[in-house]
Formats: structure tokens, sequence, C-alpha cells
């Protein structure tokens, strides 16, 4: 799976900013082939996690831990989302690509939810 290279990367580091930019990284290079969409939906959903885990141990209000999250996926979109386009689709990504990006984080924001309790069983 595409995600245990970022995941194990992000392991063992101490604050959420470190984690992501860790995750992001591997990511990147777990995605330079080329990735698949689901394959970048993979990853998003394991970064999510990881920003969860590390932001329960912080005592911030929940919507402040929420935008961290949906701050972390956009990084990733940035990074990744490019290697899941065909070259010959490029031109119409370059285009679409803001309004996917909106789209992605709306996803991840709403997603949050979803995966908090999940996060705090496999703490637990």
């Amino acid at each position: 799976m595409i995600h245990e290279a970022p995941v194990f990367a992000s392991s063992g580091l101490p604050g959420v900013a470190e984690k992501v930019r860790s995750f992001i990284l591997a990511a990147q290079e777990a995605a330079a082939g080329g990735i698949s969409v689901a394959e970048f939906g993979e990853l998003a959903v394991a970064l999510m996690r990881v920003v969860i885990a590390a932001a329960e141990s912080i005592p911030a209000d929940g919507a402040r831990k929420k935008a961290w999250v949906v701050e972390a996926v956009g990084l990733l979109f940035d990074a990744v989302a490019d290697e899941a386009v065909p070259t010959l689709a490029y031109p119409v990504w370059l285009v679409v690509r803001p309004t996917v990006r909106t789209l992605v984080l709306m996803a991840a924001a709403g997603a949050v939810e979803s995966l908090l309790p999940l996060v705090r069983k496999a703490a637990a």
C-alpha cells in the first residue's frame, strides 16, 4: 500500500508540523512515478489519521485541530496531486485544479468527524 512508507516516516516525530513534513516528503517519493486517484485518496486518509492522532495530544479546540488536518491535506494535494493526472489531460488539469483542490479540502473537512472515532479507538 502506498501510504505505508509515509506513515512510517512520520511516526516517532514529536510535533504535528514535523509529522506532516516527513509524511509529505515520503509521499512525494512514493508518487514520483505517478499515482492513481485512489492512491491519492489513500495517502490523504492516512495523513489525516496521522494529524488527528498527533493533534489529540495538543490542548486546542476542535475547530483548530480540524483546520490543521485540512491544511495538511492541502499541502499533500499541492505536493502530489499532479502525479495523478495523465500527461494528455494536464492542460485541462491546470484549469480545473483549483476547483478540485477546493473539493478535496471540503471532503477532508467532512471526513475528520468520521475518522476521529477510528483514530481514538486505534489509540486506545
